[in-house]
């Protein structure tokens, strides 16, 4: 029992670095996602392709070579980042790109006759987008907001290549140290319960904005 509590604790702690990813990437990425999508959308072709291409680059390419990428190709050219840091550098630029199609598929799904009778009263872009749109956008997309958070939960341990000790990499320590795959479940029940309370979240949200559909 104390081996099963030690061996707890110490997972315990490697899910600190695992939670620490998966929070600062999705405080920075949503935000980012929708100043991107917005780019992408916007009237001025440089940005707008400038943002295409950015897109295009972060969805085409592996989480884990963009995470190799920033870890070994950046110092190379003098720039050099905490482990954590550049984790986290690589996975808000993939997170923003895939939030960003998100976003923009769920403002252009808004009816242009919203924009114009908004325009007609007197209300200027930003301010249609921010009473109008997007209360409206964000309600749309909270199903495929939904699963790429899922998704961040289970890719957080991809840091385990830059040797970092979140919870995959401690429980597979444990299991060469100990010849016991009981850290391995222990990992799967701490994964399971992260995206628990994150669909449980999602479908209160989902069912406190469909009220507002009837």
């Amino acid at each position: 029992m104390d081996k099963l509590l030690d061996t707890f604790l110490l997972m315990l702690e490697g899910s600190e670095i695992t939670l620490e990813i998966f929070f600062v990437t999705l405080i920075i990425a949503l935000p980012l996602g929708m100043l991107a999508a917005l780019g992408r959308l916007s009237s001025l072709k440089p940005l707008s392709r400038l943002v295409e291409f950015y897109i295009w680059l972060m969805r085409g390419t592996p989480l884990m070579l963009q995470l190799l990428f920033v870890y070994f190709a950046l110092p190379m050219v003098g720039v050099r980042l905490p482990d954590i840091a550049a984790a986290l550098l690589a996975f808000t630029l993939n997170y923003a790109a895939y939030f960003a199609e998100i976003f923009r598929a769920g403002i252009q799904s808004v009816p242009k006759g919203q924009y114009e009778a908004a325009k007609t009263l007197g209300m200027s872009y930003p301010q249609t987008m921010r009473r109008i749109i997007l209360p409206q956008v964000f309600r749309m997309v909270l199903p495929p907001v939904s699963n790429e958070t899922i998704n961040l939960v289970k890719d957080t341990s991809l840091v385990y290549i830059l040797a970092m000790n979140d919870l995959l990499r401690v429980a597979r320590t444990i299991v060469q140290r100990e010849f016991d795959m009981t850290p391995f479940l222990i990992a799967a029940v701490f994964y399971l319960a992260m995206t628990f309370v994150l669909t449980w979240g999602f479908k209160k949200l989902e069912a406190y904005y469909g009220k507002y559909d009837n």
